[in-house]
């Protein structure tokens, strides 16, 4: 008998519906003692995922607190706590694989904490962070890749991680891995015969099938792995470092950029002494907008130490939105910025103060081969046409992935592993070594895929995946 287990799954704020979830061989029973349909019907004799309306009872004790009494002699005196809606997912055809009961209350958290605390006086524990979704895993309900697809669907922060994340839970990865690992088996199972009976040789065709197979499979995977870096820009944005000599306006782009005041500006050169840093969707383009400290030569100890700051951002980044004052003519600080920006690292040099009469002249900017545009980050003039630039440099955000999109380093890790372990048996066979060689590589590959699915992880990195969870998921 596992333990049953109880958690709120829709967070400890006010809303319209709150959600609690109970998982476990007694979550009938307890919920029998607590729910009250409408109808009549027990939730022991509940039909399977439908929404049944009805009372959630606690008891009053005589100090008016709503625990369940265990006493025979004292009859417990019944307190409506909600009236809600229940429904009953039994095993195995749960989330969890489990009986599971969901409680669909008023989105109070003072009412979901007294239900909670009913739960628990029946012999229900407080479900660990990302419990309901171990239990998944554990009982065959998903793989390791469709559960750490779920934490990713509820990070996302833009659509296209969404749709990724929507796509793995489906389990676009399992699929591909599933497909690898069946045809390594066959392989292993041929070279076992062999090596169990010597008489069976390996002849030259199938050998020549085996290694079109293994170049097929290490292919797969190396486009899987090639796919890692952009969406971990997918996940977590695309560096961008807004530079500049001070009084440019980068703190006003900033807050422009983000709709709110983010960073304080005044008129007094040097206030951003330090990185402020903070995310905006650009379309589907997901920046990491770091406002940096003014570029110039300062001997404020502090100051410098933000412009080294400022310096290190641009070195990391992966756009750079310079910003020069229009209605000044360029000076050495801006052309010893735009210098300071590495030639493949993509750039825009944004021309702020359109609302001032116009002294910069753009043609001197032509030599440095800098995208332009022109705003005004008081007004917000020319704000549409910078996204519109930016989204232009990152065309491949427009592609809605279906999952293929190789999200977790865990993974990517492991599949790389397993790439290098087909890669040495691909060699091994061409090199004519025996069966029991090429078995030891191919072995190795399998279980470098188990890791990404599931199939051979140690607990210690199963406990650890699922910390990342929320409680209730």
């Amino acid at each position: 008998m596992s333990d049953t287990i109880a958690a709120i799954a829709t967070g400890n704020t006010v809303s319209a519906i709150g959600i609690i979830r109970v998982s476990g061989d007694i979550a009938l029973t307890v919920s029998d003692n607590i729910f009250r349909t409408t109808c009549g019907t027990k939730l022991k004799n509940a039909e399977n995922k439908r929404m049944y309306y009805g009372e959630l009872i606690a008891t009053k004790q005589g100090d008016g607190s709503s625990v369940w009494s265990s006493s025979e002699t004292e009859e417990p005196s019944p307190c409506l706590v909600d009236l809600c809606l229940c429904t009953v997912s039994r095993a195995p055809n749960s989330y969890t694989g489990e009986d599971m009961v969901e409680f669909h209350c008023h989105g109070s958290p003072v009412v979901l904490a007294e239900v909670q605390k009913v739960l628990f006086s029946q012999c229900v524990r407080q479900a660990l962070p990302g419990e309901f979704t171990k239990r998944a895993f554990l009982n065959g309900r998903m793989d390791l890749t469709q559960a750490e697809a779920v934490i990713d669907l509820i990070e996302s922060e833009t659509a296209v991680a969404a749709y990724n994340a929507a796509g793995q839970l489906r389990g676009k990865i399992s699929l591909k891995m599933d497909s690898a690992y069946n045809r390594l088996v066959d392989i292993m199972a041929h070279f076992h015969v062999v090596i169990d009976y010597p008489d069976e040789d390996i002849d030259e065709f199938r050998l020549q099938n085996y290694l079109i197979t293994l170049d097929e499979i290490k292919r797969e995977f190396q486009q899987l792995i090639d796919t890692h870096e952009r969406s971990k820009v997918l996940r977590n944005g695309i560096p961008t470092a807004i530079i500049g000599r001070p009084n440019t306006g980068k703190s006003s782009l900033l807050n422009a950029l983000l709709g709110y005041d983010r960073a304080i500006v005044t008129d007094i050169a040097g206030t951003t002494r330090d990185t402020i840093e903070e995310k905006v969707l650009v379309g589907n383009v997901l920046l990491r907008l770091i406002d940096t400290a003014g570029l110039r030569k300062t001997s404020d100890h502090i100051e410098k130490f933000g412009v080294e700051r400022a310096f290190a951002a641009i070195s990391t980044a992966g756009l750079v939105i310079l910003v020069l004052d229009g209605s000044e003519p360029l000076k050495s600080n801006d052309y010893d910025a735009l210098r300071s920006i590495p030639q493949e690292i993509p750039k825009i040099a944004v021309v702020n103060k359109s609302d001032l009469p116009a002294a910069l002249n753009s043609g001197e900017l032509d030599e440095f081969g800098v995208e332009i545009c022109t705003v005004s980050a008081l007004s917000g003039e020319g704000l549409d046409s910078l996204e519109n630039q930016i989204k232009s440099m990152f065309p491949g955000f427009d592609v809605i992935p279906s999952g293929e999109l190789l999200t977790n380093t865990r993974q990517a890790e492991a599949i790389s592993r397993a790439a290098d372990s087909v890669s040495l048996a691909i060699d091994a066979l061409r090199a004519s070594v025996t069966p029991d060689a090429t078995l030891t590589d191919l072995e190795a590959a399998l279980t470098a895929i188990g890791e990404v699915t599931g199939r051979t992880v140690r607990e210690d990195i199963i406990n650890r995946i699922f910390e990342r969870f929320c409680v209730g998921k």
